[in-house]
């Protein structure tokens, strides 16, 4: 028996739109690029790759953000 998913409650609809979203991050890979996305990632990641950066660590990150709205 199926459920029409607008007869479930906000609560539910959220807690299944987070398991729809969720399973679908467990496999990025199977998400279609278009030419212009990898071209767009292909830049951002062009001056990184010439520089030879690592970037910052997360830690990094969450400390700058916390420093910022301390």
């Amino acid at each position: 028996m199926s459920t029409n998913i607008f007869e479930l409650s906000v609560a539910d609809r959220l807690r299944l739109l987070g398991e729809l979203r969720d399973s679908i991050a467990a496999t990025p890979e199977s998400l279609p690029l278009l030419d212009w996305q990898k071209e767009e990632l292909d830049r951002r990641k062009a001056p990184q790759a010439k520089s030879g950066a690592a970037g910052a660590t997360w830690e990094e990150v969450e400390r700058r953000i916390r420093e910022r709205y301390a």
